[in-house]
């Protein structure tokens, strides 16, 4: 069924109607857009509360970031946050695929509307106007044919008329006649406009009209179609996030269930365990007769040396811990300030952080030692005293962190006994210093005196030796056409020297040609230069 056949006569319904429609979908895009700025409200609102909430200072520098229970709080944060992007996103794509594209889409209608019914309305002017000039003639032909037969009756009287003249009565015939040949042109020319606005009406009710109404019904069909599609799309918009938005829930779910009460109470001993032993009972003091009170190590109040605690005008009574109240802590250099538990700690983080300086200065140091010895054999890649200032420099950190190495040490020793005496355990089985930690260099121990030897021994030992220790890179090799591997730089490397090049940390480079036992290696930069570089600085994968 279409409108041309059974509408044929609903012009004004039809115009009603998709007039309606476009409102329709208007009113579906001013709801969308109202929709997004929801969303947007809401995403908001919700980063606004994930700012809020989180911490303000970075996790390391949070003791309560250890804690389980604020690492799940601060995930679920960070999942509401991921959840509030989602809202962004469906309000960005509502905004885009239903706001913009249907908003012109309705401009597009609206103009094809407007284009269709100015043409059924040029079609009804016509035949409106054919309709006229009918009746135009019609009335004509039934004035001319009035004329005609009223000159024809004049005539008649006169002719029977015996006062009436020759003149007149052959006038009267004359008029008669004219009057009887325009009313028999008026009706062939009202015939003629009566066949042709037929012919017209014909056309307009069977052709025209039905072409109109048919354009305007299938503008209707398209308009109702991309509206159905863009109520899909606010469903659409939302699935698509949903997988999304599930993975939020879940990390919300895995965050909640990521809380350790028992964990949680074991980091708070670890953070906050002194080490301290428990004060022993508190002495009877006489003071009905003059005697001092006998000293006991188990007293808080008594010194360590034994002698009772003066008391006069000018001495307060010390409060026992925990109720004493704690004066302004002044930060040490071995953290004596802090717990002996405490103390041993960040003694222990210090000596790692140290060592893992010490390991990277020695590094240095080695390469740059081989990369003497190379200029030393080959003078054209540089030259050798070049190098003096920055071996010299790295020797010294490398004394200068031993040292501190030894200092720390030292103070962990002693943290570690304050820590054994205070639990009470027996020196026997704890005489031994603490184990250096894993990450220490392999030139870094606890005996100063041979770090000291080894340390004044490294500078003759590479300005004088005889014997060399690497071998020669060989002058006459066949450059490789293509890269035989690939590598990564571990340090930070400056190639100030005739034959190095510079890299940086973690950068990407090709193997050209392997380490022939002088501790170089031949690399290629991807923006094309080529060079020598120390075989301990990389990480080198082989084709």
């Amino acid at each position: 069924m279409d409108w041309g056949t059974e509408l044929w006569d609903q012009f004004e319904v039809l115009e009603r109607h998709t007039q309606w429609g476009l409102d329709l979908l208007d009113r579906y895009v001013k709801f969308v857009k109202e929709r997004t700025e929801v969303e947007q409200a809401y995403a908001k609102q919700l980063r606004s509360l994930v700012k809020k909430y989180l911490p303000k200072r970075p996790a390391k520098d949070e003791p309560e970031s250890k804690f389980s229970q604020q690492q799940s709080f601060v995930q679920l944060l960070q999942e509401v946050n991921d959840f509030a992007g989602q809202r962004e996103l469906v309000a960005e794509n509502l905004t885009v695929r239903v706001c913009l594209e249907l908003a012109k889409y309705s401009q597009e209608m609206k103009q094809e509307r407007k284009m269709h019914f100015q043409e059924g309305r040029r079609a009804q002017q016509q035949l409106e106007n054919g309709f006229k000039q009918l009746e135009n003639s019609k009335r004509k032909f039934e004035r001319d044919c009035r004329e005609a037969e009223k000159a024809a009756q004049t005539a008649e009287r006169l002719d029977q008329d015996i006062n009436a003249t020759k003149a007149d009565v052959e006038k009267a015939k004359q008029q008669a006649h004219l009057r009887s040949h325009m009313a028999e042109e008026s009706k062939n020319e009202y015939a003629a406009q009566l066949q042709r606005f037929n012919r017209d009406q014909a056309h307009f009710y069977f052709s025209q009209m039905p072409q109109i109404f048919d354009k305007l019904q299938d503008m209707d069909e398209r308009r109702a179609a991309r509206l159905g599609a863009g109520y899909g799309l606010l469903s659409e918009a939302e699935l698509q996030v949903v997988p999304i938005i599930a993975k939020c829930l879940e990390g919300m779910k895995v965050a909640a269930d990521a809380v350790d009460a028992k964990n949680d109470s074991q980091v708070l001993v670890e953070q906050h365990k002194s080490g301290f032993a428990r004060p022993g009972d508190v002495e009877f003091e006489d003071f009905s007769q003059p005697m001092n009170r006998a000293p006991s190590d188990s007293s808080l109040g008594t010194p360590s040396d034994g002698r009772p605690e003066l008391r006069g005008p000018g001495r307060s009574r010390a409060m026992r811990w925990p109720f004493s109240k704690k004066n302004k802590t002044v930060v040490t250099e071995d953290f004596s300030h802090l717990p002996p538990e405490q103390q041993r700690k960040r003694l222990q983080q210090q000596l790692e952080e140290r060592n893992r300086e010490l390991q990277k200065e020695v590094d240095q140091r080695d390469a740059l030692k081989k990369m003497k010895d190379v200029y030393e054999k080959t003078p054209q890649m540089g030259d050798p005293a070049s190098l003096e200032p920055r071996i010299t420099e790295s020797l010294n950190n490398i004394e200068r962190l031993k040292l501190e190495v030894q200092k720390y040490e030292a103070w962990l020793a002693e943290a570690e006994n304050r820590v054994l005496s205070n639990r009470g355990d027996s020196l026997g089985r704890h005489a031994r210093p603490p184990d250096p930690p894993a990450s220490a260099p392999p030139d870094s121990s606890s005996s100063s005196s041979q770090d000291n030897k080894e340390s004044s021994e490294e500078t003759p030992l590479e300005e004088g030796q005889d014997t060399p220790i690497y071998t020669e890179f060989d002058e006459e090799f066949e450059e490789p056409t293509s890269p035989i591997g690939q590598c990564v730089a571990i340090y930070q490397f400056e190639g100030s020297s005739e034959g190095t090049i510079s890299m940086m940390e973690g950068e990407g480079l090709l193997v050209m040609e392997e380490d022939k036992g002088d501790g170089w290696t031949r690399v290629r930069q991807k923006e094309g230069g080529e060079g020598y570089v120390p075989t301990s600085y990389l990480r080198i994968t082989l084709n």
